[in-house]
């Protein structure tokens, strides 16, 4: 497997950082380098790119812009060294972004959902890095925007997500949250072997499920629905066969 990498940025050592750390992914090949947003615009146009490291604020033509400018983007990390701008980037459906200065730890991170994204599951490789040990796959984290703000959520206290038209809610073991984003985003974005999908509308943690009925799943006292196409699915993952309480009508 090859992902055909672009980096854009108009900062040549924040270029270099970063093929510096691709290259000690095997799987990663970057196939060029630009300053500007409009170059990267015209390689895009003429080479096969599978993802992108954009840098978010450039001179003239920004990354979010170039990103709006494309029909069909690809793979999307931003860049950048302000935090306010990486907001933005989240409403454009990007894999993830980073915060200059780039840590390397950070960047496996950003290629491990990458990774997650092209294979239906967590990214095991190996990667050249002494001085700092890959993420482990047990941690694994939301940002979800909320009032201008990028709240980081772990995954393991995530007791169901819930779509509302343009919305979804996040509901933890603690409280909720609530941000402009769609539910078939988010789901690409959870460990794949941890979270299901039951409905339409509806995402659980499967080590949070507490009972079984044909219609619903019991999460912490709540009945979650299991949609009509989602229901074989859920009859093999949670049926009492399996261990799972059934749960009377």
């Amino acid at each position: 497997m090859t992902i055909r990498t672009l980096i854009v940025d108009d900062e040549p050592h924040a270029v270099e950082i970063i093929r510096r750390y691709s290259a000690n992914i095997p799987e990663i090949e970057v196939i060029e380098t630009c300053n500007n947003a409009i170059k990267a615009f015209q390689v895009l146009q003429t080479s096969k790119i599978d993802l992108l490291f954009l840098d978010i604020k450039m001179p003239g033509l920004s990354g979010t812009d170039l990103v709006r400018s494309l029909k069909k983007p690809p793979m999307i990390i931003f860049t950048t060294a302000y935090q306010e701008y990486a907001i933005d980037g989240f409403d454009l459906n990007a894999v993830d972004y980073l915060l200059k200065p780039i840590p390397l730890n950070r960047f496996l991170r950003a290629i491990d959902k990458v990774m997650q994204l092209i294979n239906g599951d967590r990214y095991d490789g190996n990667f050249d890095a002494p001085e700092v040990s890959a993420p482990k796959p047990s941690t694994h984290f939301l940002y979800l925007r909320i009032e201008r703000r990028l709240i980081k959520v772990n995954t393991k206290d995530i007791l169901w997500i819930e779509s509302m038209k343009d919305y979804i809610k996040v509901v933890t073991t603690d409280k909720s949250y609530t941000t402009k984003q769609k539910i078939s985003v988010v789901e690409k974005l959870l460990p794949i072997s941890e979270f299901m999908r039951i409905h339409r509308s509806y995402i659980i943690p499967i080590n949070k499920a507490e009972g079984y009925h044909p219609n619903h799943i019991l999460i912490a006292g709540n009945k979650i629905p299991v949609g009509r196409n989602y229901k074989q699915a859920c009859y093999q993952k949670f049926n009492p066969d399996q261990g799972m309480q059934y749960i009377p009508d």
